[in-house]
């Protein structure tokens, strides 16, 4: 089972996919589909989405993590090799890999 950690994007503790996991979620590449998807149809994103291009992620994410997620775009960044270490005060992830300090509490990177 995946582990909980705080999003930044979605202001909450969410499952985070290792690179294995997101793998499997990701089997087509999410981004590729979208992409080809709105090239052959000029349709918006919000048109992609609502015509459910990225439902087979989703439905891959929900049976890995239990956790049901509805917006395709959101599986981008639940991903774990995206954040940083948890934060040694706050026990939010830093922002990035390679952050100095935490944006929640300010907290500096301990090495």
């Amino acid at each position: 089972m995946p582990e909980l950690i705080y999003c930044w994007r979605c202001k909450m503790d969410v499952p985070m996919l290792t690179e294995d996991e997101w793998q499997l979620v990701n089997p087509t590449g999410l981004v590729e589909q979208i992409k080809r998807y709105r090239e052959e149809t000029g349709c918006s994103l919000a048109e992609a989405y609502r015509n459910n291009i990225g439902a087979t992620s989703l439905t891959a994410y929900e049976a890995l993590t239990g956790f049901r997620e509805t917006n395709p775009a959101a599986l981008m960044h639940h991903r774990l090799k995206l954040y940083g270490p948890l934060c040694t005060s706050c026990r939010k992830p830093l922002r990035t890999p390679t952050a100095t300090f935490c944006a929640a509490c300010g907290a500096g990177r301990e090495v």
